[in-house]
């Protein structure tokens, strides 16, 4: 579904992510970590479609995102960090405008819309101006609105922020729940239990450059360590003291 081949993005002299190679199949959900400043926004964002990079190719579906962006953009859903909401919209309102947007038919618009109200429990506040909702409710909508035309490749930045504990949980069993379906799951986190719990595999991004992906067992393994992925990740992303 993902296919980076030799990805580089300069903001002029400086170098967010470089030589970027990464491969995520069908039905993954990956894991992207890294600290602050890492590469991982400048790389979601040329996954989206928002940038393009400085060199190499970006493919989502087997679409070139330079060159068919279009196609490649209707395959993806993106759950940013902060959920915007148009404020003097009402929650259904909200999900109508993402369905026109991507040109659903009405009678398969509706359709989705009632399925993702009932998945996400919407019903209490969907009819309620967006200006009102808390954080819990603003990303309940977002995710709705997300998995409304049925992506291919879903991508959620720090989805788990601001969610209460029962919230959380819902939202793993789904994050799991798309990926046996088939669904591609990007998953950019700072919660490594999460990432621990959920990932099939997980890429780690340290100064522009993927410096390891794997399953835990392979991150374990070049770490040099049997501690968990927090203690693998720390290893492999601080630097040696120096003797």
């Amino acid at each position: 579904m993902i296919e980076i081949v030799e990805v580089t993005k300069r903001y002029g002299n400086k170098v967010a992510v470089e030589k970027l190679n990464l491969a995520v199949p069908n039905g993954e959900l990956f894991a992207f970590l890294g600290p602050n400043g890492a590469g991982k926004t400048t790389t979601i964002k040329m996954l989206c479609g928002l940038l393009f990079p400085t060199s190499g190719t970006v493919k989502i579906g087997g679409y070139n995102m330079s060159t068919h962006g279009d196609e490649a953009r209707a395959l993806v859903s993106y759950v940013p960090d902060q959920p915007f909401l148009y404020e003097k919209l009402t929650g259904r309102e909200f999900l109508q405008f993402t369905a026109d947007l991507y040109g659903m038919p009405i009678a398969y618009g509706k359709s989705r819309m009632e399925r993702v109200i009932e998945m996400f429990h919407l019903d209490e506040f969907v009819d309620t101006l967006t200006e009102r909702y808390s954080h819990g409710m603003r990303q309940r909508t977002v995710f709705a609105a997300a998995l409304l035309h049925e992506p291919k490749l879903l991508i959620a930045d720090e989805p788990t922020v601001g969610l209460d504990p029962k919230s959380i949980r819902e939202l793993k069993v789904l994050l799991r729940d798309l990926a046996k379906q088939g669904v591609t799951v990007f998953l950019s986190t700072h919660t490594l239990d999460i990432a621990q719990e959920l990932a099939d595999r997980v890429g780690i991004i340290h100064n522009g450059t993927l410096i390891g992906c794997g399953t835990l067992a392979d991150l374990r393994k070049k770490a040099g360590s049997d501690g968990t992925l927090e203690d693998v990740f720390l290893k492999i992303t601080e630097p040696s003291e120096s003797t």
